[in-house]
């Protein structure tokens, strides 16, 4: 070899060895150019051409974009971390999906937003049941068609052939019923469609919502309504707790933009109120009416929205981690030595009253154990993210709000039994009053019997059975007492009032309000106590009825002192609306419980709570899944997911 060569050689490795040496295997996040991207080797040609194919028919059939990813490891980083750190290298938007395969840590996650038109449990069942089973058995390029695959199928409506239901139905019945039946389906799937795509249209969009049927623009309505109702509650919850931390001035802005959302929701409510009573509007009433709830709730919702950063930049609850978990862990301390007073308190109430009486707040010690457990572990879970390196402690944000929502619920469920038991001692000692002012009632109409004709026969004959069974469960059952006295007044006093121009004194009159008033609080409070720890199944007639319940309170302490008969109708309406209220949301969660699994257990009432939103569980008992709390803002935020885990 000539002396030449050899110079050559020697320079060269001196160069090599001075070039840095990467960590074998290590693969960090980076800017992601081709869908389908395998720095681990994992596919050959035929393999890569596969995914690439299955990618572009997603594309081409639904303008989602998927893109595939496969390294040995995650350099590290936990799954969610690594995958969120790259679609944000890569500048994803919100058509865009990301997967993620660790070959060698065995691991991988799925990220991005949901696409209009697939449901987080559509998402769980693909991943599960499609892409799971090729990971397990080191099918790479069988898992990247299978995500693309089974998110087209999901799209589609999970493939389902209308030839193969044409045959089955004409198989089962004759032609005419089948020929029926296949346009119902078809109806149905056009709703269906057009529910979909009105999830997506812009609420300002006036003209894209004016295209829309009235069916659809009715359920359209009650999902925003439910949405919106959530929102402004968990962003109430989160206020209370910002407001504690930073003070009253330092959360003004957040403050006026709840309160707008709140008058918003209200006049939204107000809307499918009047959509719901027994007075008929016409289709263009109707329309009309739609759109501006419609609307009115989009408003509230960018409102909302336009705060979630400056009020995340506020509360970073990084900074204070510890002191935050070390405050909560004290709460939690006091909770629990709360709930055997609790649970005292309500058996020694139910065994003084009936069930009936009770009723808002007899699962409430239960319901409250399951917060305080759930809160507990989410206590657990952010203090080991802060105990892991900086720039990995992202998932204590999610523990601390989790935390803060459960223990929150706790005190609010195991108060409404204090609230209850103050209600019963507030309407024992007001029966006295109410039951005199029904006799003094009863007489003034026996003697106007001349005046008043059968309406003010029939209402002395309630009236009177009202006041013989109040008089019968004054001592079992004061406050069901208290309200059938309260209600049957009324009644007669608006017959009475027809019949006769005497006025009451305006002493009485207060008196009554008084009571009615009482009544309505009351009646909402439970009501709302109710709502708002079981709202992860309460669906929006019970939160219709609520708002106008409210509102009509509202009313009635405006009007009390120019106009206290007004404002008397208007307590009595709230205490019937909120009483309304309170049945509808009990129904909602018994067919909610009814369609879960019986294991039940905290997360269970996490969901249940509003605290976690349904379909974001799964995966966490794999070691890798997570869920995500809700927070500060409006509802749009509710479509990213995230799912993966081991396998």
């Amino acid at each position: 070899m000539s002396v030449l060569k050899v110079r050559v050689v020697l320079l060269l490795a001196v160069l090599f060895a001075l070039l840095p040496v990467a960590p074998a295997g290590a693969e960090p996040p980076e800017r992601i150019g081709p869908h389908v991207l395998d720095r681990a080797n994992a596919l050959d040609t035929a393999g890569s051409d596969r995914v690439n194919a299955a990618v572009d028919n997603l594309y081409g059939n639904h303008q989602v974009r998927l893109w595939v990813v496969y390294v040995r490891d995650f350099d590290g980083m936990a799954p969610q971390s690594w995958a969120e750190r790259t679609a944000a290298l890569s500048g994803f938007g919100s058509r865009d999906l990301l997967l993620a395969v660790a070959t060698e840590d065995r691991a991988y996650w799925f990220d991005g937003e949901l696409p209009s038109g697939l449901s987080a449990g559509e998402l769980d069942d693909v991943l599960a049941e499609r892409v799971e089973p090729e990971l397990r058995a080191a099918r790479w390029a069988g898992a990247g068609v299978a995500a693309a695959d089974g998110i087209d199928g999901a799209l589609r409506g999970g493939g389902v052939s209308p030839v193969g239901l044409v045959i089955v139905v004409v198989l089962v019945v004759a032609a005419a019923a089948g020929l029926v039946v296949w346009s119902r389906v078809r109806r149905k799937r056009r709703r269906a469609a057009e529910l979909a795509a009105a999830r997506t249209l812009d609420p300002d969009n006036v003209a894209a919502f004016g295209a829309l049927s009235l069916e659809t623009l009715h359920a359209r309505s009650r999902e925003v309504l439910v949405e919106l109702d959530d929102a402004i509650r968990t962003s109430g919850e989160e206020l209370e707790i910002a407001t504690g931390e930073f003070g009253a001035t330092a959360t003004t802005p957040f403050r006026a933009a709840l309160d707008s959302a709140r008058q918003a929701a209200s006049r939204a409510f107000q809307i499918r109120q009047q959509l719901d009573d027994a007075v008929p509007e016409t289709p263009d009433e109707q329309r009309t009416l739609l759109l501006e709830l419609l609307g009115t709730v989009g408003g509230a919702d960018r409102e909302l929205d336009g705060r979630v950063e400056e009020f995340d930049a506020m509360r970073d609850l990084l900074l204070n981690g510890g002191a935050r978990l070390d405050a909560l862990t004290r709460d939690l301390v006091e909770l629990t030595g709360a709930v055997p007073g609790a649970e005292a308190e309500l058996a020694r109430l139910a065994g003084t009253y009936p069930a009936s009486t009770l009723i808002s707040v007899q699962g409430n010690v239960a319901a409250a154990r399951e917060r305080i457990t759930f809160g507990e572990r989410a206590i657990d879970a952010g203090r080991a993210a802060l105990a892991r390196p900086v720039g990995e402690q992202g998932e204590a944000v999610a523990a601390i709000r989790t935390a803060e929502a459960a223990l929150g619920q706790a005190r609010t469920l195991l108060g409404a039994i204090a609230t209850a038991a103050a209600d019963i001692a507030s309407a024992r000692a007001g029966l006295s009053a109410a039951l005199a002012e029904l006799r003094a009632d009863l007489e003034t109409a026996a003697g106007l019997a001349a005046h008043g004709g059968p309406p003010l026969a029939d209402a002395r004959t309630a009236a009177q059975a009202a006041l013989t069974g109040a008089e019968a469960a004054a001592e079992s059952d004061p406050l069901g007492a208290f309200r059938a006295v309260v209600r049957a007044d009324g009644e007669l006093d608006r017959v009475i009032a027809a019949a006769t121009e005497h006025r009451r004194a305006e002493e009485e009159l207060r008196g009554r309000l008084e009571h009615a008033l009482t009544a309505a609080r009351g009646q909402i409070a439970a009501a709302g106590d109710f709502v708002g720890t079981r709202r992860g199944a309460v669906d929006a007639q019970a939160r219709t009825r609520l708002s106008e319940a409210q509102r009509r309170l509202d009313e009635a302490q405006r009007l009390a002192a120019g106009d206290p008969a007004a404002a008397l109708e208007n307590a009595r309406a709230a205490a019937e609306l909120g009483g309304t209220a309170l049945r509808a949301a009990q129904a909602d969660v018994q067919r909610w419980e009814a369609s879960r699994a019986p294991s039940g257990g905290s997360r269970a009432g996490a969901v249940l709570g509003g605290i976690l939103v349904e379909g974001l569980l799964r995966g966490a008992a794999g070691g890798g899944g997570g869920y995500r709390p809700r927070s500060y803002g409006g509802s749009s935020g509710s479509r990213r997911i995230g799912r993966g885990g081991r396998f």
